[in-house]
């Protein structure tokens, strides 16, 4: 089956495109950041930490096996209204019904069924973007694109924040992250640009899941790729798991809630200095390890901050730095992934593999930061190893040949 051409994006696209993503990242980051904490508070004050753990690790993995998966059913979808168009559709509706649910919850049970079903369907959104890029960016061009999808990323965190805080309890939160969840998406889907496939790739169940295991041995630099993501975002993840408490316990904010907002949207700020820069930059120079090296030891300062200065000024300017860092490492991560994919054909299938370097650290997040935090060494021991764990992984990313 032939490839269609890339064709160069227009603005038009760019914003539509950056709007369902946002639409996509206020379904997860309004809970993650807000509502999940709240609720598991609620639910048990004593236990909160294992509580917001263990709903945290079910719904991780079943993101992580989401994601690759609708990322290959949209490589194979020949619908008139495109391969990726229709998942994003179902997946966004999907993920309100998640919401829905959350807002729902009346006991931990019925939370991690929630939480279980916006992970699940709000990867197929996720899936459909992310190939997007690939199918219709030029290589030369995808530093750019990475770095609003990257931008769009973290507005959607920020949003999400602050409609969970805007919402005024954890219902109205919910809510309100559901309603623009059910919105963002509609620009892009009427559109109507999307690659249409009139012949669907041969189906067999054993290829298809023989699929998902790509070899180190024939793509080094795949596998190298995906396991310098899984590190940065491991950094990431155990760092951010327990930012609500961290406040809240360790350094004694009044309005832990209200903290997280602004750290967000100062983290958010500083982002939107970098996250485009750096991937236009770097489409000029031709160059990806660099950047990543870069941004991820400005990240790891991050956590030592927070580490060593634990108040609210401390938060601030870890916030800040923060914000530098994941930025240039967003942007240019994504256009150095989408040059080592293995097969054009399965490109919504290899990225959600690598996309499992970015659930999988949710997965372990919960399991590495819960004793830490209680037994070994507390928060500044967590964060310690979130900077460790980054440094590891920006250099490793020079294991990486074919992309300068």
């Amino acid at each position: 089956m032939a490839q269609p051409a890339l064709i160069d994006v227009s603005t038009r696209w760019i914003g539509a495109f950056c709007l369902a993503t946002v639409g996509t990242f206020v379904g997860w980051y309004g809970p993650l950041q807000i509502l999940l904490a709240k609720q598991a508070d609620a639910f048990d004050p004593a236990g909160k930490e294992s509580v917001l753990a263990i709903v945290a690790l079910v719904g991780a993995a079943v993101s992580m096996l989401a994601n690759p998966v609708w990322g290959a059913l949209s490589d194979r979808t020949t619908s008139r209204f495109g391969r990726r168009v229709p998942w994003i559709v179902v997946g966004s509706v999907g993920g309100v019904a998640g919401l829905l649910v959350l807002a729902a919850a009346d006991g931990i049970g019925l939370m991690i069924t929630g939480w279980c079903l916006v992970q699940l369907t709000l990867n197929a959104p996720l899936a459909a973007l992310s190939a997007a890029i690939p199918d219709q960016v030029p290589e030369a061009r995808r530093g750019t694109a990475g770095g609003y999808f990257g931008l769009a990323q973290m507005v959607g965190v920020m949003a999400g924040t602050g409609l969970a805080v805007a919402g005024g309890s954890i219902v109205g939160g919910y809510l309100a992250c559901a309603a623009f969840v059910l919105l963002a998406p509609l620009p892009y889907v009427l559109l109507g640009r999307d690659i249409v496939i009139t012949e669907r790739p041969p189906w067999d169940w054993r290829a298809f899941f023989a699929g998902f295991w790509i070899s180190p041995r024939a793509y080094p630099d795949f596998a190298w790729a995906w396991f310098t993501r899984f590190l940065m975002n491991v950094s990431n993840a155990i760092a951010l798991l327990y930012l609500l408490f961290y406040l809240k316990d360790q350094v004694g904010v009044e309005d832990p809630e209200s903290g997280v907002l602004i750290l967000t949207v100062l983290d958010a700020c500083t982002m939107l200095l970098t996250v485009v820069v750096a991937g236009i930059w770097s489409d000029r120079i031709g160059r990806r390890r660099v950047f990543v090296t870069g941004s991820g030891i400005v990240m790891a300062l991050a956590a030592v901050l927070l580490a060593a200065w634990p108040t609210w000024t401390g938060a601030v300017v870890a916030a800040i730095v923060l914000g530098v860092g994941f930025g240039a490492y967003t942007s240019v991560d994504f256009a150095l992934i989408t040059q080592v994919l293995p097969r054009a054909a399965d490109r919504g299938r290899d990225l959600g593999v690598l996309n499992i370097a970015n659930t999988l650290p949710q997965v372990l997040a919960p399991v590495v930061a819960a004793p830490i935090v209680r037994h070994l060494g507390g928060y500044p021991m967590l964060f310690t190893v979130s900077a460790v764990v980054a440094i590891v992984g920006a250099l490793l990313v020079y294991r990486i040949k074919s992309v300068r």
